[in-house]
């Protein structure tokens, strides 16, 4: 797949893959954003979610694509096994908060929440997607699991969704034996 994808982005029909600003043990930054969990609205603060445990935060480029709603519904079918680690999910895309609220029910199956990344959030993670050279608005694809502490566990950074939520399951349920 990692040869499809380096295809698609010689065509240009993808962006290219960021590198995560944020190496693993570096401080996540906090942010407050506004969110959608079953269609309501709600506010997210990850300093406060982080009090309850480590916290999953997925960026995804763009509600309703094909890979962002396979990937969420991939998150939605795990969300008990992230539960049972203790840890909360949320996904994150620059998506205006009416998109979100429809996904956070369709896409999401109301199980986790969805939430705005603005343009600090995207520039502090760096994760703004760009295509030929550009910005596009949207987020590139990668996972960050931050522990208790605020600090970076683990980072997987790739437009192809399908290892995301295997690879951010496996780092928190490391965080629960420790």
């Amino acid at each position: 797949m990692k040869r499809l994808s380096a295809f698609l982005c010689a065509l240009g029909l993808f962006g290219t893959p960021a590198m995560a600003a944020l190496p693993v043990g570096a401080q996540a930054p906090a942010f407050v954003t506004k969110g959608a969990l079953a269609g309501k609205d709600f506010t997210f603060n990850l300093r406060a979610a982080l009090a309850k445990g480590p916290v999953v935060l997925y960026f995804y480029p763009k509600a309703f694509t094909q890979g962002c709603t396979l990937e969420a519904h991939a998150f939605a079918e795990a969300m008990p096994e992230f539960r049972a680690a203790g840890a909360q999910v949320v996904g994150l895309s620059a998506d205006d908060l009416p998109t979100l609220r429809r996904f956070s029910t369709e896409a999401c199956r109301d199980a986790f929440p969805v939430a705005v990344a603005n343009a600090g959030t995207i520039r502090a993670y760096d994760v703004a997607l760009t295509r030929n050279g550009a910005q596009t608005g949207m987020t590139d694809r990668t996972s960050y699991v931050i522990g208790r502490n605020g600090r970076v566990v683990m980072v997987h950074s790739d437009l192809d969704w399908r290892e995301h939520v295997k690879l951010t399951l496996a780092a928190v349920k490391t965080l629960k034996t420790k």
